[in-house]
């Protein structure tokens, strides 16, 4: 007997994450019955209606028998690798093959095959392995996470990197898990759709760097880098080639004014205005 008969026709990756959680909780708060796939069954959260099972997106076996019964699959992108979109393409195919109808593809702002930030090709290229597998597809391109804008101020108070004037809608991972929660209890409803997730305003981070000086009481800058400038800068973390590229790529596409743009997809699905990069570090302020 299958491990999988009786467990729910929803699948949800990256359960132990920060992104893929938000996911399986709201789902768990709508009553939805889910089945987790996960890496380390111990890692799986507790919740009501969800059922675990083991899965990595390079294990074809494993990937047969837990996505056997699926009709919809939550798929967020594997960990940033140099064989990710290998291991994404192998994921669809087990997901295709499984006979899974759905796939909520978690993808990137702007992605394209001569997108500037590299990420964002191997994100259009996994979207067009969906949607040539034959399963129907609703894509979520998600603008950079607001979450991330802290994280990009070094020791020193400064933001560095070569993005110039441009501007990023920064989207916070809470909109997309409800967007994400709103297509996956009615996914027919978003089949074929492409959208494209920001926050209610494009920044400049100069303007993000303002932000956190102001409402965390600590002085931070930008400084705009030069490409050969930010190549070094980042030579002390000793990381791969392809990495190092995706990390200076991403301040090019935001100088590129690749993500630039704001766009009501947040509100039109969800009915509610999404987070502004000042709202959350006024409300992460008074919680600490």
């Amino acid at each position: 007997m299958s491990t999988t008969e009786g467990s729910p026709a929803l699948a949800v990756t990256g359960s132990t994450g920060w992104l893929g959680g938000l996911v399986a909780r709201g789902l768990e708060e709508r009553g939805v019955a889910q089945r987790l796939l996960v890496r380390e069954l111990a890692r799986a959260p507790q919740l009501e209606g969800a059922t675990a099972l083991p899965s990595a997106y390079g294990d074809w076996t494993a990937n047969a028998e837990a996505l056997d019964g699926v009709s919809t699959l939550f798929m967020v992108s594997a960990a940033e690798n140099e064989t990710r979109l290998d291991e994404h393409r192998a994921f669809v195919d087990a997901a295709a093959d499984a006979g899974v109808e759905h796939v909520v593809y978690v993808s990137f702002f702007g992605a394209a095959p001569d997108a500037t930030f590299t990420l964002a090709r191997d994100h259009f290229a996994t979207e067009e392995h969906i949607k040539a597998s034959g399963m129907a597809w609703t894509f979520l391109r998600d603008n950079l996470y607001l979450e991330f804008t802290e994280a990009m101020v070094g020791s020193d108070g400064v933001i560095r990197g070569p993005a110039g004037d441009g501007r990023a809608a920064v989207v916070s991972h809470e909109d997309i898990a409800r967007v994400a929660v709103a297509v996956l209890q009615e996914p027919a409803r978003h089949a074929g759709e492409t959208y494209s997730l920001t926050g209610p305003e494009a920044l400049t981070l100069s303007e993000m760097a303002r932000l956190v000086t102001e409402l965390r009481g600590r002085e931070v800058r930008f400084h705009d880098e030069t490409v050969e400038e930010a190549y070094r800068s980042r030579e002390v973390y000793g990381a791969p080639d392809w990495q190092v590229d995706a990390w200076v790529s991403t301040y090019l596409a935001i100088k590129a004014g690749e993500l630039d743009g704001v766009t009501d997809d947040v509100e039109r699905v969800t009915g509610r205005r999404p987070l502004s990069l000042r709202e959350y570090l006024a409300s992460e302020g008074r919680s600490s």
